[in-house]
């Protein structure tokens, strides 16, 4: 054993993996404990030099509102009246820019205009912070807009340099850097310290599922690597991903399912307040009205019947599925749409292939093949057809529905499946369409394994194409 060891080269040994972890370690402990203290005093110094600056220079430009205009002198008269103090520089400007006041002993401004992008800020009507810190200092500028009857008349502006903070920040940095040398050394001599290491993606993942628990769908694990975890952290992402959707898909639809279920209600409560309201209707208009109403009471019982019919295939189990001729269940529907085909006068023809059997729900097969025949009369043109074809393709069954009616515009086409979709609103309230028939169509379609696209049929009209398992007899219905 010992022989192997030897023989084995010290880069790839465990020993070397841990050094090397232990290397990454200690860097990352070195830039943590010399940077974010830092930042952290730093930006506390920021946040403090923001208040103080900010609060003096509203109190200037607060006392300074009271004046009608900005002059020289009634600036200097206020701010003789006034202590502020611990600043290197304070201007005061009227609406133009112009300086009216400066505490700059040495080389005062007064009469200039102040191009400082602070004063150009506050003059647009905007509160302007700066803060750096450079050379063991702390560099602070504010400026704050003076407002008088709604309008913006000058504005304050102060500076401050803060050598003392300065220092003292510069004075931590020195000893955190030689904290960060213990540490590094003492890091090497912990072994939890490792441990932690290779349990943080672990405990990252608990905690982000936590969150999502919380109701947080959006959160998302930052995944590097390829290994077993970060594959565990790829999937909690799908998950949260699906999630989300389901999510966002339930807001969308309780939403869209309010509107629908609103514009009928509203038209019924309409035309019941004109009845009630009217003195004198005659009962022809009376029967006209109270028909109206029972048309938009249809209308909403057919949405609701369908939102119904979707919630149970959200929530149903998968169908207890069994062999399903196609062609009986194709003839079947044209039998009975065939009323809706003369009213309409829309020919019906059907292609239909003998044994082309699929392994589904009975009634789920008969939904489809409905929905789709029925749209196709229904959004048809006097004079037009539609055609059924069924054949078998390879391991397919293929179901086509043509027809000849309005179509479907190309940028219709990605959202024709969406609940609630519609392509001409108008028409499809006329009707008697809710934007549901072709989302149910799409969901029964998914449950049977198969999947449906819809493409153009030229010269005129639309093709659903619908592919389903085929079934040799082979596998076992559950």
């Amino acid at each position: 054993m010992r022989g192997l060891l030897k023989r084995l080269p010290w880069r790839e040994s465990v020993q070397a993996q841990f050094i090397a972890v232990f290397m990454l370690l200690l860097l990352a402990l070195l830039v943590l404990l010399n940077t974010y203290p830092l930042v952290a005093i730093r930006d506390l110094v920021f946040a403090n030099k923001r208040s103080a600056l900010q609060a003096q220079a509203t109190v200037v430009a607060a006392s300074l509102a009271g004046l009608d205009e900005l002059t020289e002198s009634g600036v200097k008269q206020v701010m003789e009246l006034l202590d502020v103090v611990d600043v290197d520089r304070m201007l005061v400007t009227d609406a133009s820019g112009r300086i009216l006041y400066d505490t700059d002993g040495q080389d005062p401004a007064v009469g200039r205009y102040a191009l400082f992008p602070e004063l150009r800020d506050a003059l647009d009507g905007d509160t302007a912070f700066y803060n750096a810190y450079a050379d063991a200092a702390f560099l602070s500028r504010v400026a704050v807009p003076v407002r008088a009857r709604g309008a913006t008349i000058g504005a304050v502006y102060l500076r401050e340099t803060d050598t003392e903070q300065g220092e003292l920040l510069r004075q931590v940095q020195s000893t955190l850097l030689n904290i960060s040398l213990g540490v590094a050394v003492a890091a090497l001599l912990v072994t939890s310290v490792l441990t932690r290491a290779l349990t943080r993606r672990l405990t990252q993942l608990v905690e982000a599922i936590r969150i999502v628990r919380d109701g947080e769908y959006a959160y998302r694990l930052d995944v590097k690597g390829e290994d077993e975890l970060s594959e565990l952290g790829r999937e909690f992402n799908n998950l949260t991903q699906r999630l989300q959707s389901t999510e966002e898909l339930r807001r969308r639809f309780v939403s869209d399912a309010s509107h629908e279920l609103k514009t009928p209600l509203a038209s019924i409560r309409l035309l019941a307040d004109s009845v009630v309201q009217s003195e004198a209707m005659d009962p022809e208009t009376m029967r006209e009205f109270v028909s109206d109403i029972g048309m938009e009471a249809d209308r909403l019982n057919r949405t609701t019947e369908k939102l119904l019919q979707l919630t149970r295939m959200d929530g149903e189990a998968a169908p207890v599925r069994q062999p399903v001729e196609l062609r009986a269940v194709v003839e079947k529907t044209l039998q009975l749409l065939a009323p809706l085909a003369r009213e309409q006068e829309v020919e019906l023809r059907s292609e239909l292939a003998p044994d082309v059997r699929v392994l589904g729900d009975p009634d789920g097969v008969y939904q489809i093949i409905f929905n789709l025949a029925e749209n196709g009369i229904k959004y048809n043109v006097r004079g037009g057809s539609v055609s059924l074809r069924l054949f078998a393709r390879e391991y397919q069954a293929v179901l086509e529905v043509e027809d000849t009616g309005i179509g479907i515009p190309e940028e219709d086409l990605p959202h024709i499946f969406d609940r609630f979709y519609r392509v001409d609103k108008a028409r499809s309230r006329k009707s008697g369409g809710s934007g549901l028939g072709l989302s149910i169509v799409r969901d029964a379609v998914v449950r049977h394994g198969g999947q449906i696209r819809v493409e153009p049929n030229y010269p005129q009209g639309s093709r659903f194409v619908v592919e389903f398992p085929l079934y040799s007899g082979e596998e076992a219905a559950p």
